[in-house]
């Protein structure tokens, strides 16, 4: 048996609870084989990120082409990419590479840190999100993106359409900063599918948008469509933050391996 083959790009968490650890740590529960790039490298903890150290282009490039050129892929998943020339680098190599892909535009963490230099949004506005299957922004993202100030549901579609201008396929505006239930807007500008779940009272939430994008990839990589990947990533990250533990003195990690701990029925 070979398992479906997903690939993240994006930047390590040494607290293990989101970037590349949770990454690799979904792709792991969902049934598929993670591999990785690490394109920057954080000191980070349950209270917030204390530095972060961006890797060479070269280095990046030759992880990718080291993977893809040996082992293949069946979709991609994209997260921190820290700055314009590695955004640059990687969305060259995801124009060539044939697999979906899934750019989760991190531009800051949990706490409020930012891990995306300012002059990298036209770069990621210019060459990653054109290559992109789906996009995956926060409300915070979208801003940054889009100049678009979601304050309620209504304003999801705006912000949808106006991250669609730049060039991805879909786009998942997340509306997770909003009160209310949790309510995600998925469109590729025809399609509209309207996600809920309701707001769960756990402060421990740290890796939620890089669990999605995880899981979202892992589906695609399975074969699954656009909104079905969708739907039953949604589904896996709610129960991850039912289960999100507290770790440290600050902001806990969503627990990935929930379903691994659920009775036996």
């Amino acid at each position: 048996m070979r398992l479906p083959l997903v690939l993240t790009v994006a930047g390590s968490d040494s607290g293990g609870g989101a970037g590349i650890q949770a990454d690799l740590k979904t792709m792991l529960a969902l049934g598929t084989h993670g591999m990785s790039v690490i394109a920057a490298v954080t000191a980070q903890n349950s209270l917030g990120v204390q530095g972060y150290w961006e890797l060479p282009a070269e280095a990046v490039k030759a992880q990718y082409r080291s993977v893809v050129d040996d082992i293949g892929v069946q979709a991609v998943k994209t997260g921190m990419l820290a700055s314009a020339p590695l955004v640059e680098t990687v969305a060259e190599l995801l124009a060539g590479t044939d697999a979906p892909v899934v750019v989760d535009p991190v531009g800051v963490s949990k706490h409020g840190d930012s891990l995306l230099a300012a002059s990298a949004l036209e770069s990621v506005r210019r060459a990653l999100l054109p290559v992109a299957t789906l996009a995956t922004p926060n409300l915070d993202e979208v801003t940054q993106l889009t100049g678009v100030e979601v304050t309620d549901e209504t304003g999801l579609r705006r912000a949808a359409d106006a991250l669609l201008a730049l060039g991805p396929r879909w786009v998942l505006v997340k509306g997770g900063h909003l009160p209310g239930d949790a309510v995600d807007l998925l469109t590729d500008g025809t399609e509209e599918h309207w996600l809920r779940a309701p707001r769960l009272d756990n402060r421990h939430t740290h890796g939620t948008g890089c669990t999605l994008a995880s899981a979202i990839a892992a589906g695609l990589a399975k074969g699954l469509t656009v909104p079905e990947a969708v739907q039953a990533a949604k589904e896996y990250v709610t129960g991850a933050i039912a289960a999100g533990f507290a770790l440290g003195e600050g902001i806990g990690p969503v627990d990935h391996g929930w379903r691994f701990r659920q009775p036996l029925s």
